[in-house]
């Protein structure tokens, strides 16, 4: 079965897109976000993946890639393409290649144009396309800049994007008006820059005139993109948290395993975020733990040590999940949720206080 999933950063309007062989267990990332790392490898930790590689559609003018970091911490390999420039690469993409996961595979059609290193990669059935900047939703990426040609453009994506089947399902790098997907049909009948009558001289007349601006990341993102996403100093690393061995989740928060916090000594403030009798019911409670139930939380957050972690427990793992982000919110640096609650604690055998045996 293929998984698909199709993810978005804000900041600059980028999708992200992972497609996973959910029987052999590998996946690939197209176009990753350097700043959402963690919600991606959550993601793959989740769905039981193993992140084979990652694509880049082209080096990127607005964003920095995640990909040599993922490589850093999953081993992924970093692929590419040939006439993109990037050192570092793994794998140099060439028109033809075919870039395999687990029993499916994307091909690779060379689309420059917007830079001269773009790629789009194909699904093997031809049911879905992944065309970077070169074919946006009713539109496409400029021209004016990093060896950009608005014929070569025209022509890529005249020959290889709307040549597809006319169902096939199209996925560009960015939307800004939150659109997700388009198809070969619509985008031949619909994009005012490709579809319809137009031809490479209407084409190249509309890029000539589109007078934007520069991206404002352009002067950090291409170098950087050039190095496949490695920062000129690892000092700019994102910090992950030193006090527990914690995961972080695609829900966003972390959580803590029962015998990491059963091993972190007493320096851990655990607020427990149940109701008094659910405290003192069967289940019992961690020994040492501050009873806090979510309703009074805000009220009482002057009770907790600001300087020191903070574990949030209920039964099972739901309402103190939510009372980890309200602590987070409130300006709480440290703070993780146990996974699964004190069911999970006493299934695992860990000690409690009251209590049924």
């Amino acid at each position: 079965m293929l998984i698909f999933r199709q993810l978005f950063d804000s900041a600059s309007s980028t999708y992200t897109y992972l497609l996973g062989d959910a029987q052999r267990g590998q996946a690939l990332l197209i176009d990753p976000v350097f700043e959402h790392v963690q919600r991606d490898t959550a993601l793959l930790r989740e769905l039981g993946l193993a992140l084979a590689a990652t694509l880049e559609t082209h080096v990127h003018a607005d964003h920095v890639t995640a990909a040599w970091l993922l490589q850093q911490r999953t081993g992924s390999r970093i692929l590419g393409a040939a006439d993109g420039g990037a050192s570092g690469l793994d794998r140099a993409l060439s028109h033809g290649d075919r870039v395999d996961f687990g029993a499916r595979y994307l091909q690779v059609r060379a689309t420059p144009g917007h830079t001269s290193g773009c790629l789009t990669f194909v699904l093997d059935d031809e049911s879905m396309a992944f065309t970077g900047d070169a074919l946006l939703i009713r539109g496409c990426g400029r021209t004016d800049f990093q060896q950009g040609s608005p014929e070569r453009l025209y022509r890529s994506v005249q020959a290889q994007i709307l040549s597809l089947p006319s169902h096939c399902l199209l996925f560009p790098a960015h939307d800004y008006k939150g659109l997700t997907a388009s198809s070969v049909e619509e985008e031949r009948r619909f994009n005012p820059r490709f579809g319809g009558n137009s031809n490479e001289a209407d084409f190249a007349g509309y890029m000539n005139h589109l007078g934007l601006p520069h991206p404002k990341l352009m002067d950090i993102a291409v170098p950087a993109n050039l190095r496949c996403g490695e920062p000129d100093s690892h000092a700019h690393l994102p910090e992950e948290p030193t006090w527990a061995p914690l995961v972080w989740t695609f829900a966003g928060l972390w959580e803590i395993e029962p015998q990491a916090l059963e091993d972190s000594g007493a320096d851990i403030q655990v607020v427990d975020v149940r109701e008094p009798d659910e405290f003192n019911g069967p289940l019992g409670h961690i020994r040492g733990a501050l009873l806090m139930p979510l309703a009074e939380l805000q009220a009482r957050l002057g009770e907790l040590d600001r300087a020191r972690p903070v574990v949030t427990v209920c039964r099972s793992g739901t309402r103190s999940a939510q009372a980890a982000v309200l602590l987070s919110r409130a300006g709480l640096a440290q703070v993780a949720n146990l996974g699964g609650g004190m069911l999970r604690w006493r299934a695992a055998g860990h000690a409690v206080q009251g209590g049924v045996a």
